[in-house]
C-alpha cells in the first residue's frame, strides 16, 4: 500500500529513497502510478531572486485554508561535480513544517539541466498518490534552459521581476513556450510598468498577475490564475518526452564511471572522437552496433 499523509515518516522514507536512487524506489513507483493523475502539478519557475520561495508559501497557505493537502518539491542548484547542493539545506516554509496537510522535500538537481532533479517526477507522483491535492514545484531557475518543467507540470507559471533584465528575457521563445501564467512579482519596485507593458506588447494570451509576494498583495489573485489555467493537452506528447528522458537516464546509469573516465581520457589525448567514443560505451555496455 503506497504511503499516505496519514503517515508522514512513511512518506518522508519513501521520497528519500526514490531521491537517492534505492533498490526499493523501482517498487515504490510501480505501487503509487495506477493512484496518479488527481493532483495538479504546478511548476513555479523564474530567475533567482525572483520571490518564488515566498510566492510558494503563501500559496501553501491559502490552499490549506482551502482545506487541500499541498506537496511542495523545492529543487535546489547543485555542483555538477561533487552532485551536493550549493545553497545546502536553505531554510524555507517554516510556517508549514508542524502541518500535517503539508509535505515538503528540497531537491538537487545534481548537475542535471533543466532546473529539475533527475527524480523529480517519480517524487511529484509520489505525492500524487499519497494524497496531495496540488504539488508545487519550485524550479531552480536558470534561464532558457528551463524547460524540462514544462514537460513535467499540468501547469507552469514563470515567476518575473523588475530591474533583473527580465524584460528582455520575456520576450525571448524560450520563456513565452513554457508560461501558462505570469507572475510579475515585486510590483511595488521601479520598471514593474514597463515590464508589465512588454510582457503585453508580445500579444501573449497568457494571464499576467502582478504579485508583492511579502506583503501577500495579487498572491490569491496569482493562485487563482495558475489554477484556472487549463492543463497542457496532449499528454501522451508529455509521456513521450519523460519516457525518453528515463530511457537515457538508465542508459547513463549502465556505465560505469570509469568507462567514461577511460574513454574521455582517449578524447582528450584526441585517440577517439567524442562521437566515436559515445558509440564505444554503447556498443561495450549494451551491445549496440556503431551506426558506421
Amino acid at each position: 500500500m503506497p504511503p499516505t499523509f496519514d503517515d508522514p515518516r512513511a512518506l518522508a522514507r519513501a521520497a528519500t529513497a526514490i531521491e537517492n536512487g534505492r533498490p526499493e524506489a523501482e517498487q515504490i513507483a510501480a505501487e503509487v502510478f495506477p493512484r496518479t493523475g488527481r493532483a495538479l502539478l504546478a511548476g513555479i519557475t523564474g530567475a533567482p531572486g525572483s520571490g518564488k520561495s515566498t510566492l510558494v508559501n503563501e500559496f501553501v497557505r491559502l490552499l490549506r485554508r482551502a482545506g487541500q493537502k499541498v506537496g511542495v518539491i523545492a529543487v535546489d542548484p547543485s555542483s555538477p561535480w561533487t552532485g551536493g547542493a550549493i545553497l545546502g539545506d536553505r531554510i524555507r516554509m517554516q510556517d508549514h513544517h508542524a502541518d500535517p496537510g503539508v509535505f515538503i522535500r528540497s531537491m538537487a538537481t545534481r548537475g542535471r539541466l533543466g532546473g529539475v532533479a533527475r527524480s523529480t517526477l517519480d517524487l511529484a507522483l509520489l505525492l500524487d498518490a499519497a494524497g496531495a491535492d496540488t504539488v508545487l514545484i519550485e524550479t531552480v531557475g536558470v534561464g532558457q534552459d528551463e524547460i524540462e518543467i514544462a514537460r513535467l507540470a499540468d501547469v507552469v507559471a514563470v515567476v518575473l521581476v523588475p530591474g533583473m533584465g527580465d524584460d528582455v528575457q520575456a520576450i525571448k521563445a524560450g520563456i513565452m513556450e513554457i508560461a501558462d501564467v505570469f507572475l510579475l512579482n515585486k510590483a511595488d519596485h521601479p520598471g514593474a510598468d514597463r515590464l508589465d507593458r512588454v510582457l503585453r506588447e508580445t500579444g501573449t494570451t497568457v494571464p499576467v498577475v502582478r504579485t508583492v509576494a511579502t506583503e501577500g498583495a495579487g498572491v490569491e489573485e496569482a493562485l487563482a490564475a495558475i489554477r484556472a489555467a487549463p492543463r497542457r493537452s496532449n499528454e501522451t506528447a508529455r509521456w513521450q518526452h519523460r519516457l525518453r528522458e528515463l530511457v537515457r537516464d538508465r542508459v547513463i546509469e549502465g556505465i560505469p564511471d570509469d568507462a567514461f573516465a577511460a574513454a574521455a581520457a582517449d578524447v582528450a589525448e584526441r585517440r577517439v572522437s567524442p562521437r566515436d567514443a559515445a558509440e564505444q560505451l554503447l556498443a561495450a555496455h549494451y551491445s549496440l552496433a556503431t551506426t558506421h
